[in-house]
């Protein structure tokens, strides 16, 4: 009897209820968001509280950008520990520093300057307990479950960062800034008591049953540095990462503007809020439709468009629009921002077993790190060309991005992800 031949296997599409019914994710899931909010609460009050002792604008914005930058050294010098140690006493401990930090910029008088080096200091640890718990998620979501529980992770962090940004106003009028840092402190710790008491624990060095890393050897400094260059040294992982960066940071920096867009073309009182709502509103409602709506393979083919997407309506903003036409521009943009969600299951796919957790956590520091350089990069363009222009620019630059992944995206295989041992092939 002649062997029939074996229908080609299709990737099974996921729900959104799926994802939720895996209860490891669900708790990685729930605290994250949870955490968003008082990362959004403590970072916006430590502004305030900043403004209000020196009434210096510069100090003030750089109190609210002071721990994104330090987060690619920590990813660069520390990141190998997402895969050399327990994951349960990782992710708790990293959301029991932040409280302790809260508590003490809440607590202590202290200089600017001290204040400052303490959240600098918090955030060089941030993308090691973060890769810990992407990596997590990834042993726990497989396939198209896991592109959908990051999804999931885009859309609660937009809304958390809505809501943490709201409740920072609210909890600061009503209590002042030092104890509104301790509110964010509290509920950094409800984070570190669940991950603690609901985590299942794990040997050293594994996640899922997989060990990874070695756990001694090498110190964690040396052998970070060497597992960042490797990864960053392979052509296929090096690609996605910037692709995964770039836009996100072009358009984060043509949001850094609307303050100052809103202020040089007399919007009313308020009105750069609206404008600075209209790109997460986007975001939320063009992960809803890419993720819930398309299928796996439809999402990554739509990668280019999105990006190009997410670029093409800020040029409109080299005419001046009024209110009414920004808002539309940016809602147009936020929606691009679903093109990350075609990456997710090549991004995966190409790193190596044994470096899951640092990759995971160089993409988030990276992501973070280009987002605060953004602003700086377009404000210094707008103070020659004026920031319609600038932000005209930066969507300019974004589809220049969608250009140059075109060039590495087929028609028959959009991202082909090489082995492990042949990935570090130059470019």
């Amino acid at each position: 009897m002649t062997p029939t031949a074996e229908p080609p296997q299709v990737d099974p599409r996921a729900t959104y209820r799926d994802v939720l019914a895996e209860p490891r994710f669900r708790l990685l899931f729930s605290t994250r968001t949870v955490s968003i909010t008082a990362d959004a609460l403590r970072i916006t009050t430590f502004s305030v509280l900043v403004f209000s002792a020196t009434g210096s604008a510069l100090l003030s914005a750089l109190a609210f950008g002071i721990g994104f930058i330090p987060q690619l050294f920590g990813s660069l010098l520390l990141g190998s520990l997402a895969d050399r140690l327990p994951p349960r006493a990782l992710i708790t401990g990293g959301y029991a520093l932040t409280c302790a930090a809260a508590l003490l910029l809440a607590l202590v008088p202290m200089p600017i300057a001290a204040s400052l080096g303490a959240v600098a200091l918090v955030s060089l640890a941030t993308p090691v307990f973060h890769g810990a718990s992407s990596r997590l998620v990834a042993q726990s979501l497989k396939g198209d479950a896991y592109v959908l529980g990051r999804s999931l992770n885009n859309i609660a962090g937009a809304g958390a960062q809505l809501f943490g940004l709201a409740l920072g106003g609210a909890v600061v009028a009503a209590l002042g800034p030092r104890r509104a840092l301790a509110v964010s402190a509290v509920l950094y710790l409800g984070c570190a008591l669940a991950i603690r008491m609901r985590l299942p624990r794990m040997q050293p060095g594994q996640i899922g049953g997989t060990p990874v890393g070695d756990g001694g050897g090498s110190g964690a400094v040396r052998a970070s540095l060497q597992g960042a260059g490797l990864l960053l040294r392979a052509r296929t992982v090096r690609r996605l990462m910037l692709a995964q960066w770039l836009p996100v940071a072009l358009v984060a920096g043509a949001e850094g503007l609307m303050v100052a867009y809103a202020g040089e073309h007399h919007f009313a009182p308020g009105w750069y809020a609206v404008l600075m709502a209209c790109l997460p509103v986007g975001m939320l409602v063009g992960d809803l439709l890419v993720g819930r709506l398309l299928r796996p393979r439809v999402r990554e083919r739509l990668v280019v468009p999105l990006v190009a997407l997410a670029g093409l309506p800020l040029l409109g903003f080299a005419t001046e629009p009024g209110v009414g036409v920004s808002s539309c521009l940016l809602l147009l943009s936020g929606l691009g921002y679903a093109y990350g969600l075609g990456l997710q299951r090549p991004f995966l796919d190409a790193l190596p077993q044994d470096g899951q957790g640092q990759a995971f956590g160089l993409l988030g520091s990276g992501s973070m790190t280009l987002q605060g350089v953004g602003p700086v990069c377009l404000g210094s363009v707008a103070t020659a060309i004026g920031t319609g222009g600038a932000i005209a620019l930066a969507g300019g630059a974004a589809v220049l991005t969608a250009g140059w992944i075109l060039t590495w995206h087929t028609s028959s295989s959009p991202f082909p992800v090489p082995s492990c041992s042949t990935a570090s092939s130059p470019s």
